[in-house]
């Protein structure tokens, strides 16, 4: 009773046909959300690790009883006005807002990655030994697209709190302390 029967196993030019046909369907329906997915995830930790520069510096204003400088930097040494550069942290001994070479740098942060632009103040963030500003200042973090969706902002207030924009209307767009719409601008 031995049978002598064989089955073919395996797929079909068709099926692998349809097989691909579906896959590339899905692909082409969850490309664009995975992008967006993307792109608020790097504005994201961009904006967090922005954060915690500013807020290390506060603290250290706070905790060491002297002026504590963030500001933009090629170098470390000197102060740039462009946000995209690097970030540096240091105790401002003579109050001139710009790192001499008897002041330490206590911590800094990377370039803003290529695809965003990060605008802020024309000069340095002081924080004076309260965990005060001179003067508010407002972050605001950018992706190329010009697109509101994604804007993010860090807002300094004059006591030198900080803050994240937070989109509390839930319409996909976050919102100053005003509860103005980030804008990007094109």
């Amino acid at each position: 009773m031995n049978s002598n029967k064989y089955h073919e196993l395996g797929i079909t030019l068709t099926e692998i046909m349809i097989g691909l046909a579906i896959v590339g369907i899905l692909l082409m329906s969850v490309g664009p959300s995975v992008r967006e997915i993307l792109i608020r995830n790097r504005m994201i930790g961009q904006i967090n690790e922005l954060s915690a520069v500013i807020q290390f510096a506060r603290h250290t204003a706070i905790n060491e009883q002297i002026d504590a400088v963030v500001c933009p930097t090629t170098n470390f040494s000197t102060c740039t006005t462009e946000w995209n550069d690097r970030k540096m942290v240091f105790i401002d001994l003579d109050g001139n807002g710009q790192r001499s070479s008897d002041e330490e740098m206590l911590a800094g942060s990377g370039n803003i990655i290529a695809t965003n632009d990060l605008t802020g103040p024309n000069g340095t963030i002081s924080f004076q030994a309260s965990g005060a500003v001179a003067s508010p200042a407002t972050l605001l973090l950018c992706h190329e697209d010009n697109e509101a969706k994604y804007a993010r902002a860090l807002t300094i207030s004059l006591q030198g709190r900080v803050k994240l924009s937070e989109d509390s209307n839930r319409d996909g767009v976050h919102e100053d302390n005003s509860g103005n719409a980030l804008s990007c601008g094109s």
